[in-house]
């Protein structure tokens, strides 16, 4: 198999010398119609608040990364609406499906701008790929044998480059301590790892899905989930259950060195509704 034939690359001129501030979104849920609830709360407005605090404390990003659920039930007007409230935040962005995405739904959402969905950005001295886990018509992940083929062909034109790679998926490859969702984990994340390990470029691995913050270094690689731009998880759960921390984003910056800096932040400046009491959506 030639290398090249998995990857749909995105070279965007950039200086190798240049920090590269990133700014991360995900579990959206945006539903079919404006501002429908998701267990109490609406949506739209919570992503529009979210939005907000990006334009006030991350302004001019060089890359928008939305990690999956974009769409709670993979509605073709929601993903117009996203791409309308982000336009202005950043000319390059990329999205990921996650379980709640329709695959086809979102490719025709993205005709008019086909760079949404490459799978392997390079940009100054990194590459960020972009693996898509869904298994379609179910909540858990898995890579499966294309997208394991797409992380070793990205990392080994990376390291020929010089570059260093930030991993980018839906589902969490690890687990974070919460029995219900961690059911739902990548499958095949053993065989993911057995390949990160072997290309010292790797310096991180970002994911959505567990709606709640995580950040710690696993054989040298920065792992990092984010939580929703709308409801919370709560940390430590065997069962679903509600958090009542507010909606937020992850920045990241990316330096010449190898390094990522990044941080979280959340919306504190007001209140959302949320049923706390909830059992559980699908």
């Amino acid at each position: 198999m030639r290398l090249i034939k998995l990857l749909d690359t995105l070279h965007i001129e950039f200086d190798v010398d240049s920090d590269i501030n990133i700014v991360q979104m995900t579990d959206t849920h945006l539903g079919a119609e404006p501002n429908t609830p998701l267990v109490g709360m609406d949506t739209d407005d919570s992503l529009g608040a979210v939005l907000e605090l990006v334009r006030a404390r991350s302004a001019n990003p060089n890359l928008l990364l939305a990690t999956g659920d974009l769409s709670d039930r993979g509605a073709l007007d929601a993903y117009f609406r996203l791409r309308n409230y982000t336009r202005d935040i950043c000319e390059h962005q990329f999205w990921l499906l996650g379980n709640h995405d329709h695959a086809e739904t979102l490719r025709k959402s993205a005709e008019e701008n086909v760079n949404l969905l490459r799978n392997d950005i390079r940009i100054g001295s990194w590459q960020i790929l972009m693996l898509n886990s869904q298994i379609p018509g179910e909540v858990g992940g898995r890579l499966g044998p294309r997208q394991q083929a797409i992380l070793e062909q990205g990392l080994e034109h990376a390291a020929e480059a010089g570059l260093y790679t930030l991993v980018c998926l839906h589902h969490q490859p690890q687990p974070v301590g919460s029995a219900w969702i961690d059911s739902q984990a990548v499958r095949d994340a053993d065989e993911m790892f057995e390949t990160l390990v072997r290309y010292k470029g790797v310096k991180g691995v970002l994911w959505g899905h567990v709606h709640q913050e995580v950040d710690y270094l696993y054989e040298g690689v920065r792992m990092l989930a984010t939580p929703s731009t709308c409801i919370q998880f709560a940390k430590h759960s065997d069962d679903f259950k509600i958090d009542d921390l507010p909606p937020g984003y992850r920045s990241l910056r990316l330096l010449p060195s190898g390094e990522i800096e990044t941080m979280v932040h959340r919306v504190t400046d007001r209140q959302f509704q949320v049923d706390l009491d909830s059992p559980g959506y699908l």
